[in-house]
């Protein structure tokens, strides 16, 4: 992790850049896996997990039998805890819903939006070494919340074939039923586009690796909605002279051992915080399962020393981060002044993993600075707004020359007709 002190403005532009693979040759990639689906269906998908992750997988849909055995394969402890977190999420993603209010705009005229769900979505859950059962819940709960009628879910399968029976555990707590096993950017491929086993989506929601970034965003081109850009894990710490080191080393590293390609940033007032955080941080990354993915991503992440306040705000926001943690005792000197941040954690005792977990918030988020135009995963994401007008005879009286003046203006006729013939 490199230590960068009092940086200009002029090169903080260079600072917050993201570790990514050099896009073309990773389209190039992606575009030809996409293209192999779209063409051979089922049969490419199979040929690719077995070039991909190493297994043979003859049946991509899971059988109901696999989902009901999950359940006694999860320890009771685990299934509280996902239990309960499945509460803190509902509670959270429930207040989201909109109700339907109609407007009487001018005499007459009534005017309305409503909130309907998205038929058929579809889940990409990441498995693999780190089978991501929470993002199952996280995106299952407002999507039931919301009314999607149809729920498609593809995860990975582990190197023996299966999935992690806490993902089917989750996915059954939450209505899904439809589950594939398929992986990477030819689970998105299929989803997109639809093959014998699976039918077409209306719209891709998860994150992934690049590859599987890549594929939403190419399918994207192609018609398909997707929840957002949502790439490689990142978290952006404020920790000042009231921070706790240990946490602040153990919250970098929760993100850092996502992936070699995740990056973290430590900014703070204080270098006495960032040496005694990095000496956590060698501390911490031995003990860790996965330390040697953290070491890695460590090495594209980055401590910021700025002396003053506005200077850490105005420096996170241009960051923009997926996850913005404020490690101080005092954070509303930061808080207001945040702009452009995925989700933001309070707080010496908010890590980051109560809203990966068990808070109520979403951790489906956008990453890579998208944050400065994105938000994270709700019961909207779920749902498109239809508006609604209705004009009695009264109403388009009153209102009828209005329009015709608008529309002659405009020099569209037909326009201003649809409204004479009425009103004669």
């Amino acid at each position: 992790m490199k230590i960068y002190q009092e940086p200009s403005m002029a090169d903080w532009n260079s600072l917050v850049q993201r570790p990514v693979i050099d896009q073309v040759p990773l389209h190039k990639t992606v575009s030809k896996i996409l293209q192999q689906v779209k063409s051979k269906g089922d049969t490419a998908v199979k040929s690719l997990t077995k070039k991909f992750d190493g297994i043979t997988v003859r049946k991509l849909l899971i059988t109901e039998k696999e989902i009901k055995d999950a359940e006694r394969k999860i320890p009771v402890e685990l299934q509280q805890a996902i239990l309960r977190a499945h509460q803190n999420i509902t509670k959270f993603h429930t207040q989201q819903i909109e109700v339907t209010k109609k407007i009487e705009t001018s005499e007459g005229v009534y005017c309305w939006r409503k909130s309907v769900p998205i038929q058929r979505v579809g889940f990409y859950i990441p498995g693999g070494s780190a089978p991501l059962f929470s993002t199952v819940l996280m995106l299952g709960v407002p999507a039931q919340i919301a009314g999607c009628n149809q729920i498609v879910m593809s995860t990975p399968a582990s190197a023996n074939g299966q999935i992690h029976p806490a993902i089917l555990y989750a996915a059954s707590l939450v209505g899904i039923k439809e589950i594939y096993k398929a992986g990477g950017a030819q689970a998105i491929a299929a989803m997109a586009f639809g093959t014998a086993s699976i039918q077409k989506v209306d719209k891709i929601f998860g994150p992934g690796n690049q590859y599987v970034t890549a594929a939403k965003q190419l399918v994207q081109l192609e018609g398909l909605a997707i929840d957002m850009p949502a790439g490689p894990s990142e978290v952006c710490i404020i920790a000042d002279e009231t921070s706790i080191p240990s946490y602040v080393a153990a919250d970098l590293l929760a993100q850092a051992e996502h992936g070699p390609d995740s990056q973290v940033m430590l900014v703070s007032n204080q270098m006495k915080v960032i040496q005694d955080t990095m000496n956590e941080l060698n501390r911490q990354v031995a003990t860790l399962d996965r330390g040697p993915i953290a070491s890695k991503a460590l090495e594209n992440s980055k401590a910021i020393l700025l002396s003053d306040t506005d200077s850490m705000v105005a420096f996170v926001n241009q960051y923009a981060a997926e996850h913005l943690i404020i490690a101080s005792d005092e954070p509303q000197k930061y808080v207001d002044g945040i702009i452009h941040a995925g989700s933001v954690f309070i707080g010496n005792y908010t890590p980051e993993s109560a809203g990966d977990y068990a808070s109520g918030t979403n951790h489906t988020l956008p990453t890579n600075g998208f944050a400065r135009t994105y938000s994270g995963v709700s019961v909207d994401s779920f749902v498109k707004k239809i508006t609604y007008q209705q004009i009695s005879k009264n109403g388009i009286a009153k209102l009828g020359n209005t329009i015709i003046v608008m529309a002659e203006a405009e020099g569209l006729q037909a326009h201003a007709n649809a409204v004479k013939v009425r009103l004669n």
